[in-house]
């Protein structure tokens, strides 16, 4: 799988043949920093100095370098299509090989920060509906108002949480096909690679 590269991506990355090797790995290293600790203006002010560049300059060629290990770590390509995929930068053969050993001395580290930030979802734990129905009320003698009331108790973060939710059965059907749908296309082939990669 190669990545695909915006024009923009592909800019901010024109600036890394122009600086020394040891100067890329050392914006490798500044671009796993960021990933952790999040953006300090003061390192890219002190390198763009040290460059004789703007810090604008200095941060996008960071940030060009953290999109690419990140996404190339996210779905874990192989060396081939990674090299494949600097390739079409125009970098010479020297940079392709650092970078790529950039990518196979972080993906690892940068796989678990990236699982680290995602966001902790709540899980399910168990579930009680009642089914009510109205017959009448004293506008109206003979009326059928069905009412579905779902219970829903969640885990987060080891917390239980309760929702409750009400609706009535044709909405309940609705979602019901919607959810066997998303099942059935989770088992095609596409999806199967999909998450495949994900993982």
């Amino acid at each position: 799988m190669l990545l695909d590269l915006s024009e923009e991506h592909k800019e901010h990355l024109a600036f890394l043949p122009q600086v020394d090797s040891a100067v890329v790995a050392e914006f490798g290293r500044i671009a796993v920093e960021f990933l952790r600790r999040g953006s300090n203006p003061k390192i890219y002010e002190g390198a763009a100095r040290k460059l004789n560049v703007s810090s604008d300059t200095v941060q996008h060629g960071v940030e060009g370098l953290t999109y690419l290990l990140t996404e190339s770590s996210k779905l874990m390509i192989s060396e081939l299509d990674f090299q494949d995929s600097v390739f079409v930068l125009g970098f010479s053969e020297e940079l392709n090989r650092l970078l790529l050993q950039l990518y196979l001395d972080n993906r690892k580290e940068i796989r678990s920060i990236l699982s680290e930030l995602a966001p902790e979802l709540p899980s399910y734990h168990s579930l009680e509906w009642r089914l009510d129905v109205q017959l009448a009320s004293r506008s109206l003698r003979q009326q059928i108002k069905p009412a579905v009331t779902i219970k829903l108790h969640l885990n987060q973060n080891g917390d239980p949480t309760t929702k409750v939710l009400q609706t009535d059965p044709s909405t309940l059907l609705h979602l019901v096909q919607q959810l066997e749908q998303a099942l059935e296309e989770m088992r095609t082939n596409h999806c199967r690679r999909v998450v495949r990669n994900i993982k």
